[in-house]
């Protein structure tokens, strides 16, 4: 029988040491509180997050190893290099932030029943975004969203938390978008939570998740303004001869997790 720490109800009752979480199911280290603002900033400054379905209460999890990609080391491959040359589509930042996240709502999940971002996790992540702590980047086919990410940006840190496509590279697109924009602002990871095929192809690597929490534990959880980013810069044509490790890219902080 698996018993988990229960969260208080005050939204700053401390979480459980992550070295309590489970090994089975992989990170789960606790159970209930609430989704308001200073509860999840809270958790993510030191590597949890929410995670539940449909019908379960809500569960919090720091998986070990943590997925994770530095940024310089972004991989781009040919084919989408090829299409973001030819392609018309135009990047926004936090152009529609609650269409990105119900589009990612709606998309289905190999072997998922239903969806994790419920409507209360919906709604909690606008209310991040109102804040200004949660970001979305939008890519669009005229007025038409054919692909998005969404996370929370907090110092150096972007927790990624789910992306869409509804077009070929729709995601990718996006996703190489986000990387380009927290390089120009000097942010260093790119949080991706669990280990994955597709992530490892891009670029991220499983780090110890005592690491990455001790990375955390130097990174101040200060908010992230994306809007005076140059966004000539994010657009298809730009990306498709980015070099993400280009040292003419504004200074890089030294990063502090090594593989």
């Amino acid at each position: 029988m698996i018993r988990l720490p229960q969260l208080g109800r005050d939204p700053n009752s401390p979480f459980p040491p992550i070295e309590m979480a489970l090994d089975e199911p992989e990170g789960l280290l606790a159970f209930g509180g609430d989704l308001s603002p200073q509860r999840l900033i809270n958790a993510y400054a030191q590597g949890i997050f929410p995670w539940y379905s449909e019908g379960q209460p809500l569960l919090w999890w720091s998986p070990d190893p943590r997925m994770l990609l530095n940024v310089a080391e972004l991989k781009i491959s040919r084919s989408l290099r090829r299409h973001l040359r030819q392609s018309e589509w135009l990047i926004s930042i936090n152009r529609d932030f609650e269409q990105v996240i119900d589009h990612c709502a709606e998309l289905p999940r190999r072997g998922q029943n239903g969806t994790w971002i419920t409507g209360d996790m919906q709604q909690a992540y606008c209310r991040l975004h109102d804040c200004g702590v949660a970001h979305s980047l939008e890519v669009w086919q005229g007025e038409q969203l054919v692909g998005g990410i969404y996370g929370i940006a907090l110092g150096q840190f972007f927790f990624g938390e789910s992306m869409f496509s509804r077009a070929s590279n729709g995601s990718k697109t996006a996703l190489t978008a986000l990387c380009r924009a927290m390089r120009l602002k000097g942010m260093c990871w790119l949080d991706g939570q669990v280990e994955s095929d597709h992530l490892t192809s891009l670029g991220f690597f499983p780090r110890p998740r005592a690491d990455f929490v001790l990375a955390l534990s130097h990174n101040p959880p200060t908010l992230v303004e994306f809007g005076p980013l140059d966004h000539a810069a994010l657009q298809p044509a730009a990306l498709a001869i980015w070099i993400p490790a280009d040292s003419g890219d504004p200074a890089f902080p030294s990063p502090s997790l090594t593989r």
